[in-house]
């Protein structure tokens, strides 16, 4: 970029800041490939463990890499009783983000493999990460309601066992299946805010739990994580499936927005949103509660009808509009939609610090060091004359 070319307030949006071998989105035909491979071949056919295993090792593994995969996840789904207690010493009524976050820094206390920087320690790390993320989210839902966290069942799949450890309850598969899916939907997504921040802090040559806590913390923003659990809340304020054509027209001439509705990149629906939609369907008439897909589905035609008419112009669903329902159908708590995210996208991110600290370090400045451009100072022009303390109005 030459000296003469400020970009002024655009977020880096457009803007390439590296190179990538791990995903591809095209948002205007609404293509999204994990390591080459579709996502939509992917959710459904391929378990959250493979995909996991593909994003950290470049390639879907074997029956026997598979395997030996799932064994090291087995083995590592587990938290201490020293981490353990320091949760059940946080109050209740925490954010379950911030929860997380300090949990995720605090593994990083219990690591045997904290202070190498090799591949195969940072791998091994990463394998510990996505191994105890769910043990940790799910252990906080259960402390926080004065209960003691479930051990995982090794019996279990991971998203079996995420929820089994959540609820008390065995999922049917069925249900564990659709969890499965929607894991795999929301492991990775190019270069968001979250996988950027990691990306960032990995650049630094930090830890990979330095790395995933910045991401974390990037997820609790209202502007990325929390979309989903903003849609159910606005689902549960609406209230009913009559109710909709008037809430669109209340939100619209207000100057809201139709949380669900519309993404930075995507310029036609969100593929995941079309594979998470039936689902929410299935499972919302299966637990006795259509309502809040038939809502859903309601409000993207209407919202889309009177977007288009009001400003001439398509808005499409992104991932978050149908997940909510079908996570609150699971039995999952509205405020455990954005810690589920990172659950799910802890697989991505891990694959994006050892893509910066290993496969990139050749095409790249070792550490992102962005430029600014100084727009004037508190006095008013550029340099202020110093004013000692006893003079200054």
């Amino acid at each position: 970029m030459g000296s003469d070319t400020v970009l002024k307030n655009t977020g880096l949006r457009g803007v390439t800041v590296a190179t990538t071998k791990i995903c591809e989105l095209d948002g205007n035909i609404g293509k999204l490939t994990y390591r080459g491979y579709w996502v939509k071949d992917l959710a459904g056919s391929a378990s959250f463990e493979e995909v996991a295993y593909l994003l950290l090792f470049e390639d879907l593994p074997t029956e026997a890499e598979l395997k030996a995969f799932k064994q090291q996840l087995a083995d590592e789904m587990y938290l201490t009783p020293a981490l353990i207690s320091a949760l059940k010493a946080c109050p209740a009524d925490a954010l379950p983000m911030d929860i997380l976050q300090a949990g995720v820094a605090l593994l990083a206390t219990q690591d045997p493999d904290i202070e190498d920087d090799n591949l195969a320690a940072v791998q091994r790390m990463a394998v510990r990460l996505i191994a105890r993320m769910p043990v940790l989210i799910a252990a906080w839902q259960r402390i926080r309601n004065g209960q003691e966290p479930l051990a995982a069942d090794p019996k279990l799949g991971h998203a079996a066992n995420f929820l089994w450890m959540l609820t008390g309850q065995k999922p049917e598969p069925e249900v564990a299946g659709y969890f499965d899916a929607a894991l795999v939907l929301h492991a990775e997504h190019t270069f968001n805010a979250s996988t950027f921040s990691a990306r960032q802090v990995a650049s630094t040559r930090a830890h990979i739990y330095a790395s995933i806590s910045a991401a974390v913390g990037s997820l609790s923003g209202s502007l990325h994580g929390g979309a989903n659990t903003r849609v159910m809340r606005m689902l549960q304020a609406i209230g009913s499936l009559d109710k909709v054509g008037d809430y669109v027209e209340d939100i619209l001439n207000s100057g809201g927005k139709i949380m669900g509705l519309g993404h930075a990149v995507y310029k036609v629906d969100d593929p995941r949103a079309n594979i998470l939609a039936p689902m929410s369907q299935t499972l919302g008439e299966k637990i006795g509660e259509p309502h809040w897909y038939q809502m859903s589905k309601e409000l993207e035609v209407k919202g889309k009808a009177a977007f288009k008419e009001r400003k001439g112009t398509d808005i499409f669903v992104n991932v978050d509009f149908y997940s909510a329902s079908l996570y609150y159908a699971m039995g999952i708590p509205i405020d455990f939609f954005t810690p589920v995210f990172a659950l799910a996208r802890v697989a991505g991110w891990s694959a994006h610090v050892l893509e910066e600290q290993f496969a990139g370090a050749a095409e790249k400045p070792a550490l992102y060091r962005p430029s600014s451009e100084y727009t004037g100072a508190y006095c008013g022009p550029a340099e202020c004359p110093f004013v000692p303390l006893d003079s200054r109005k």
